[in-house]
């Protein structure tokens, strides 16, 4: 199973948007753009919604045939482990294995010292993209991997695991390393793609950490042009890495947390078109955003549910908040009073939440608080989703125009 050049990820958080998603990869092949879907979903996210990876299956197949797609899609384990990833098998032919608990945890010495040895033909100058990145010592090796041979090693058995219950090529892997504290250097990467080659995992994307902060739901925070230098050098090293490693041809990078950071699209769009590369974008909790503006945009009880939402998170702040400490950060004195919103006309809260930074009533901290809010919204139970049943032509096109307009279009247009 080879994946294509162009790929895109989205969360659904209720299984009720999957035809609306498939519409904005329709609407962008109207307009020239070859992209795939991909439906993605984690253990955490079924576990707070109670429901099963098979649901994210089938919500996929429902909307292939009601809109009639013809082409290959996706449906992916989203940062699975060893522990979570057999319910998985039957539904998934996409998985991306996280390995970010075993990252810094160092394996024995006499193993980086055989890791060292060999590679020790890498010495010396890292040339890709036709310049020097930088240069490879003895110690640049063992910091490697003392940081990430454990973390690769586990990533072999998990996908082992897969392979055994699947079937070599029955599937696409991908690796995850972004959730860690640090961005990893070109070198870094490199080195880790070399790790994943002595693993034998045949990876056909992977998810670095870049530098910056790529908080959910919100707009990059960082230093563009050092995020750009980075992702123009991890393209040339991914391309680097296939000749010398022999990984698959098909190998891009993942962008985790992709949704809506708009700044860093123009910057990606130019870089994977200079580099003639592949692109694999990852968006989540958007499409559950993009609920509650058509709830609270279709007034009466819809607007109810969108206030009792953010009413009950701004109660539950910490808790809400604690699991998602490291991809969020919100200023609880930039919180409206939850007695305020209350009285919120279908315009106000929309305006506030709906991601156009121009707009004077948008609070980035009232988007955030939102977005890891869907606990809430899950323990209102039927009272949600016959909400989305209701209201679903103006929540349908709130979530098609979103990917199309905000996030298509900027990427791969």
């Amino acid at each position: 199973m080879k994946i294509e050049k162009y790929t895109f990820g989205m969360g659904d958080r209720f299984a009720h948007e999957g035809t609306a998603q498939l519409q904005a990869i329709l609407n962008a092949w109207d307009e020239g753009m070859e992209i795939y879907p991909v439906w993605n979903k984690s253990n955490r996210e079924h576990t707070i919604v109670k429901s099963k990876p098979d649901d994210l299956r089938a919500e996929a197949d429902a909307a292939i045939v009601e809109l009639g797609w013809k082409r290959p899609y996706y449906v992916d384990a989203d940062h699975i482990g060893l522990k979570t990833v057999d319910a998985f098998i039957g539904g998934s032919n996409f998985y991306t294995i996280d390995v970010a608990d075993f990252t810094g945890k160092s394996v024995g010495e006499d193993e980086v010292e055989s890791f060292v040895n060999e590679h020790a033909s890498r010495v010396g100058p890292l040339v890709a993209g036709g310049h020097e990145l930088a240069s490879i010592s003895e110690e640049t090796l063992r910091t490697a991997a003392r940081k990430f041979l454990l973390a690769i090693r586990e990533a072999g058995k998990i996908y082992r695991h897969i392979e055994e219950k699947k079937g070599r090529g029955n599937f696409v892997t991908e690796v995850s390393v972004d959730e860690t504290d640090s961005a990893q250097t070109p070198v870094e990467l490199f080195l880790i793609l070399a790790m994943i080659a002595g693993e034998g995992i045949p990876v056909q994307t992977i998810a670095p950490k870049f530098t910056g902060r790529f908080n959910k739901g919100v707009d990059y925070v960082g230093d563009l042009a050092q995020f750009e230098k980075e992702f123009d050098d991890d393209l040339a090293v991914l391309t680097l890495a296939v000749r010398v490693f022999g990984l698959p041809e098909t190998l891009k990078l993942s962008i985790h947390s992709g949704s809506d950071k708009f700044s860093i699209y123009p910057i990606v769009k130019r870089l994977i078109k200079k580099h003639g590369a592949g692109l694999h974008v990852k968006t989540a909790g958007t499409t559950w955003l993009e609920e509650v503006i058509g709830l609270a945009e279709a007034g009466g009880s819809g607007l109810v549910i969108a206030r009792d939402v953010y009413v009950r998170a701004y109660e539950r702040f910490d808790e809400l908040a604690a699991p998602y400490a490291t991809v969020i950060d919100i200023d609880k004195a930039k919180l409206p009073a939850p007695s305020v919103v209350s009285n919120w006309s279908s315009e106000k809260f929309t305006n506030t939440l709906r991601h156009i930074p121009s707009c004077p009533d948008y609070n980035l901290h009232f988007r955030q608080l939102i977005h890891v809010a869907f606990k809430v919204a899950a323990e209102m139970g039927d009272r949600y989703t016959e909400a989305l049943r209701s209201n679903r032509a103006i929540i349908s096109r709130n979530v098609t125009d979103n990917l199309f307009s905000r996030h298509m279009k900027p990427i791969f247009g």
